[in-house]
């Protein structure tokens, strides 16, 4: 049974964009990966607002947040969390073996720039991990003040996780100085599962020729060597993916247009938000709203699966609340490729089963 995803990933996949996919087998070591590599990764940059060395992997946004940690943390991290996702890299940071704090925030609550600032000045750590789009709770943290005062520091990396707004919220690599910045194809890129992409400073790089036992797969210096003799992945990698994400990317700063993508999230967060606080509540703190996902508190008691069942059976599907926060909460995405007109669609989906 088709349903339009609702969710935040796998988000919606256009029939254009599975079409792109369908195309005769060439090999990894071959010209015509070289090619669609380089109008791929230029395309990237145009959307990061970068000049910086591009990673496309083929595993999951957690395999290139693995990279980062493998890569960049020589002394000790410093994890800010403020949700299920921000945990995860810390959790990262402890089966790699890596001396790291956590700067842990209650869940809806954004984190604080000036708390970062207190911890970077004990000189204590070199890297900083921040989670820009909380997808478990719907708060956006303020990276580019985070940035800021990380930038005060210059033996500190920023590594970001921007799996969740990447393509659908602003974030500007070269002028906000990220040293770090990766997303999964199956959020506001649209795309099917399978794709993680990321943007290396020069910093990041250099860091990563000082750091040992970095495993093979997620090397930073081994995607470089490969990219420098050729455009090429460092391993066999999903080309056809690749090419959907070179479509989708033609798409997006070609035809709509980065900046109106930009507008069209915002305004589809803006009506959800607002439908929220008319019929519920919003569980995130209005000063770190998501354009992305909104997460909604559920103040009517009503059951999330039922709801799901129904909206189901009407062909839409949208996301419990996340761990603990299951029943107690539910999310909707306006990400990637939906409308204004589908949003509220949706929502008058949802009042009709309530009531």
């Amino acid at each position: 049974m088709y349903r339009k995803l609702f969710i935040p990933g796998p988000t919606e996949v256009r029939e254009d964009v599975r079409k792109a996919m369908d195309f005769p087998m060439f090999g990894h070591r071959m010209p015509e990966t070289s090619e669609l590599m380089d109008q791929t990764v230029t395309k990237l940059q145009k959307v990061l607002f970068t000049d910086n060395f591009i990673i496309i992997g083929t595993c999951s946004g957690t395999g290139l947040m693995e990279a980062a940690v493998r890569n960049c943390v020589k002394k000790k991290a410093l994890h800010s969390v403020c949700g299920a996702f921000g945990n995860r890299w810390a959790s990262i940071s402890k089966s790699c073996n890596k001396e790291f704090e956590v700067l842990e925030y209650e869940w809806g609550k954004g984190i604080s720039p000036g708390d970062i600032d207190e911890k970077l000045k004990t000189g204590e750590f070199d890297t900083v991990f921040i989670t820009h789009n909380e997808t478990s709770t719907g708060v956006m943290n303020p990276l580019k003040e985070v940035a800021e005062v990380v930038s005060k520091y210059p033996d500190v990396i920023l590594c970001v996780d921007a799996v969740s707004s990447m393509a659908g919220a602003e974030i500007r690599v070269d002028d906000w100085d990220i040293d770090y910045v990766v997303a999964s194809s199956q959020k506001c890129f649209a795309l099917p599962p399978g794709l993680a992409v990321a943007s290396v400073s020069e910093k990041a790089m250099q860091r990563s020729t000082e750091v040992e036992d970095k495993g093979y797969y997620f090397d930073f210096l081994a995607y470089k060597k490969y990219w420098d003799k050729a455009k090429q992945p460092s391993i066999t990698a999903a080309l056809n993916l690749i090419a959907a994400l070179n479509y989708q990317l033609d798409k997006i700063v070609n035809k709509e247009g980065i900046e109106n993508r930009f507008k069209r999230h915002a305004e589809m967060a803006s009506i959800v938000q607002n439908w929220a606080r008319e019929n519920f509540a919003l569980f995130a703190d209005e000063n770190n709203l998501s354009p992305t996902v909104t997460c909604i508190d559920n103040t009517k008691g009503i059951s999330i699966k039922n709801l799901n069942e129904e909206l189901s059976k009407r062909g839409a599907f949208l996301s419990n609340g996340y761990g603990n926060l299951k029943e107690k909460t539910f999310r909707i995405a306006h990400m990637g490729d939906l409308t204004v007109e589908e949003i509220e669609w949706l929502l008058g989906e949802i009042e009709d089963i309530i009531g």
